[in-house]
């Protein structure tokens, strides 16, 4: 009977220790290929590219060369199958950007609550006058940053070849001129083995 017991204890804590879980810090810029899906490396790449790219543009050179033009970001278009996060995407060139001591940027999505915050400053008899954010004195912004991303999936057996393309565009909102636009692409193809492994 005690041997019996004994063998219900350890295979218990067996069970226990193989059900446990264990989570770790990582590199944040490690490459990750998890699976064909959208990822962080990805991201890396693409925001790393634009940049990159944008930053070396000759008439970009001559354009941020004595000031920092003002940039609104609007919406890329997912046009790929999966969810993929595209403000992630554009937070991270961004912030880049802005980084780069080059470019300004208008944020579009806080525009209610900053209106909120004025008016408060202006109306609710609260705020010192000398030191309220006067209405009206905002900058507009000169150029617009939108684009596109799709993809492509294929599978033939035991292969699935995804095909990704990031297309980014800098548009004079003046003149309607595109004054730089780049793309990124990237595949990724995964192949099962004969037991999914």
């Amino acid at each position: 009977m005690l041997r019996v017991l004994s063998m219900l204890l350890l295979g218990s804590a067996l069970a226990l220790s193989g059900c446990a879980s264990k989570v770790d810090y990582g590199d944040a810029q490690a490459r990750e290929t998890v699976n064909t899906d959208f990822g962080s490396t990805d991201l890396q790449m693409i925001a790393a590219k634009m940049v990159d790219d944008m930053m070396v543009f000759p008439p970009i050179v001559q354009m941020t060369q004595n000031r920092r033009p003002v940039v609104f970001v609007d919406r890329i278009k997912n046009k790929t199958t999966e969810h993929v996060d595209t403000e992630s995407i554009t937070d991270t060139i961004q912030s880049k950007l802005i980084n780069s001591g080059k470019f300004r940027f208008v944020d579009m999505s806080v525009v209610d609550r900053v209106r909120q915050q004025l008016e408060y400053q202006s109306d609710s008899g609260l705020v010192d006058p000398s030191t309220a954010a006067a209405m009206g004195r905002q900058i507009g912004a000169e150029l617009m940053m939108y684009g596109n991303f799709s993809s492509i999936v294929k599978r033939d057996g035991s292969t699935k070849d995804v095909y990704y393309k990031f297309t980014l565009k800098l548009l004079n909102i003046q003149t309607g001129i595109i004054e730089w636009t780049n793309e990124k692409e990237i595949r990724k193809t995964r192949s099962k083995s004969l037991f999914g492994l």
